[in-house]
């Protein structure tokens, strides 16, 4: 099973459909469960698990079944995944 702490980091595709962050005119790209399973090579149950156990950025509920992770959170978090492990 992936780790996320292990998990390799390039990112791969940027699918990301841009959201509109505030009136400022600021672009804010959201990534799906998909999106970061695949980026991780992990399954999408896995994505949840970690964010539901704290291992993992939390996601936003943007609308109705729409939810999907910030793109600059996720960033965040993989830097300071590679911080902690040298």
């Amino acid at each position: 099973m992936a780790d996320p702490t292990r998990a390799a980091t390039t990112g791969g595709n940027d699918t990301t459909a841009p959201e509109k962050q505030s009136a400022s005119n600021a672009w804010h790209a959201w990534l799906s469960v998909k999106q970061l399973a695949s980026r991780y090579g992990a399954h999408e149950a896995t994505i949840w698990r970690w964010s539901r156990e704290g291992r993992f950025v939390q996601p936003v509920k943007l609308a109705g079944n729409l939810t999907r992770w910030s793109l600059s959170d996720v960033e965040s978090w993989e830097q300071a995944q590679r911080e902690a492990s040298a």
